[in-house]
């Protein structure tokens, strides 16, 4: 027996609820549309091969990316732009509250013949790796809405289970990327910094779940890292790591059979 226990990259209790909405996501959106159709979605121009000329179109050819690679191009709903945010930026010297901004996105279904609407923050257009998650987000919710079972923790962990179905779908690497940024900035009249935390699960919940995604999925590993944000490298191949050791539950999560197909719900 080693003298030192190793400690659990996170909390006993999020990484059992993190397995047990993998095997929700799993029994409810079926297996074999994950085996064979849900693919690691990654930066690069054979995911994202549009050359948009017109910042107009932006929003609209990622989302229209977005819903392939995520199955739901025949899934019916509305692209909205929201209003503009206050300017965020921090500057030196100056002690002032945050000011409030809109989401990131927003889901919502209205009218008698129920009507999808997904709303984009503006602020997005120079972040698309921030609006792709944006997007992979908000579609994760009609998805999970097109069924009667909450994810696990119900209610109050709707969002979070959103989150983890978004990286289900295979845009782990661009939630985790985009969970939460600092950078400094620099205009005609000022410099500072920007922060911005955006998701429901942190960065390294979201790299974990996208680490149980790969285990799954049974892609290397070392294929992922690069595309990875350097500060969260090193944290996912400990991930893998510690998912080495918890083999039976990886083991639990193949050994789920389900033959559902989801459709949008009426």
């Amino acid at each position: 027996m080693p003298i030192f226990s190793r400690r659990p990259l996170l909390d006993e209790a999020t990484t059992a609820w993190m397995f047990d909405t993998f095997a929700w996501a799993l029994e409810q959106f079926g297996t074999d549309v994950f085996a064979q159709y849900s693919a690691l979605v990654l930066p690069t121009d054979a995911f994202f091969p549009d050359k948009i000329e017109d910042q107009g179109q932006v929003a609209e050819v990622l989302f229209e990316r977005v819903r392939k690679h995520a199955g739901m191009e025949d899934w019916p709903c509305e692209l909205v732009a929201q209003e503009a945010d206050i300017d965020g930026h921090v500057h030196p010297g100056q002690l002032i509250p945050s000011p409030p901004s809109g989401p990131a996105g927003t889901y919502s279904v209205s009218g008698p013949d129920r009507a999808v609407t997904i709303t984009y923050n503006p602020s997005l257009l120079g972040r698309p790796e921030a609006m792709i998650a944006t997007f992979a987000h908000e579609l994760a919710h009609y998805l999970a809405h097109s069924v009667d079972v909450l994810p696990p923790g119900g209610e109050d962990f709707e969002e979070h289970g959103t989150d983890l179905l978004a990286v289900v779908l295979g845009f782990g690497v661009f939630l985790a990327n985009s969970a939460f940024t600092f950078e400094q900035y620099t205009d005609n009249e000022s410099m500072g910094w920007s922060a911005q935390q955006q998701g429901y699960l942190s960065e390294t919940q979201l790299t974990y779940a996208l680490a149980v995604f790969v285990e799954l999925k049974m892609i290397d590993p070392n294929t992922v890292e690069p595309y990875l944000d350097r500060n969260l490298r090193k944290f996912y191949r400990n991930c893998h790591k510690e998912l080495g050791r918890r083999g039976e539950e990886i083991e639990k999560l193949r050994a789920i059979r389900s033959y559902k197909i989801a459709t949008p719900a009426m």
